[in-house]
């Protein structure tokens, strides 16, 4: 059964009978509640090049279009080191298998080590944009930045794939409830 306790006072209703919620008044943590029940797969989003290289765990990774192949990856503004994905123009989106967590949890920041020491926990490539691509990935797309748009606390990169690596069909590594689980195959 759903709980509506402290969503109540967020609506109202129009003149046609519907409840709507009143976007003047949603309050950021029941937003960020309401998306922690959004189950995603992890990635490994990476950038090399003139500006550095820099990777960052994130779940807000998704396909465009398939022509030609697009995808998207969101990362936080409130970063400023992430202007270095922009700055290189290149990613690479590395899906995650069980066996990276150690990887999600170095690339998200809970470990704090460096970007070199995180870098080291694995192996990895590049395939056509520079960008690390991560060797036993469940697949890595790499990508072109074609576009780029800054949207409240977060831009929002487009990819243009210019490189695909498919690995091997091992369990995924999702990311629901703020935890992770494992999707069993």
């Amino acid at each position: 059964m759903p709980c509506w306790q402290g969503v109540v006072s967020y609506m109202r209703q129009n003149g046609e009978g519907t409840i709507v919620l009143d976007k003047q008044q949603v309050d950021s943590q029941l937003y960020r509640d309401a998306m922690s029940r959004f189950g995603g797969a992890v990635h490994v989003v990476t950038t090399d090049g003139p500006s550095g290289r820099r990777g960052v765990t994130i779940i807000a990774g998704c396909s465009v279009s398939d022509h030609p192949p697009t995808i998207l990856v969101c990362l936080s503004r409130v970063k400023p080191d992430n202007d270095v994905f922009a700055e290189n123009g290149v990613f690479a989106l590395n899906t995650l298998a069980a066996e990276h967590k150690p990887l999600a949890d170095a690339f998200s920041g809970l470990t704090k080590l460096s970007q070199e020491e995180r870098f080291a926990l694995g192996t990895w490539e590049t395939v056509s944009t520079g960008a690390p691509v991560l060797t036993g990935a469940l697949t890595s797309l790499d990508c072109r930045i074609v576009e780029t748009k800054d949207v409240a606390t977060h831009r929002i990169l487009f990819g243009e794939v210019t490189g695909i690596r498919i690995g091997d069909r091992l369990q995924p590594l999702i990311y629901q409830d703020r935890r992770y689980h494992i999707l069993e195959a």
